[in-house]
């Protein structure tokens, strides 16, 4: 019952969105395009985005090498000599440079 309730309000809420949406047409929907390029082009937002976009490469850095650590042991343990032996060389060779095998950064 309480499933149906929320599909019934939710299909209102698409409903009334829509015929409002359609009411404002496109001059509104050019205001809220020019208001949305101007925040995106406002310093402070493209700093704090550039700051997250490096904190969120820094973090999946490390999380990718904790990951392959625990992953290159277990695969040491079960896979052929040659094969965790690849695994080993790429994870150290990850740690030392900052570019992949087409010569592009990854940060």
């Amino acid at each position: 019952m309480t499933a149906m309730r929320y599909r019934l309000t939710f299909a209102v809420g698409l409903v009334v969105g829509y015929v409002l949406g359609t009411r404002a047409g496109r001059e509104r929907y050019e205001q809220l395009k020019k208001s949305a390029r101007q925040v995106a082009q406002n310093p402070a937002v493209r700093n704090t985005a550039e700051s997250a976009a490096q904190n969120g490469r820094a973090y999946a850095g490390k999380a990718f090498h904790a990951v392959s650590e625990k992953v290159s042991d277990k695969v040491g343990e079960k896979a052929p000599g040659s094969i965790a032996d690849r695994v080993r060389s790429l994870r150290e060779r990850g740690q030392g440079s900052a570019e992949d095998d087409w010569g592009t950064s990854n940060t």
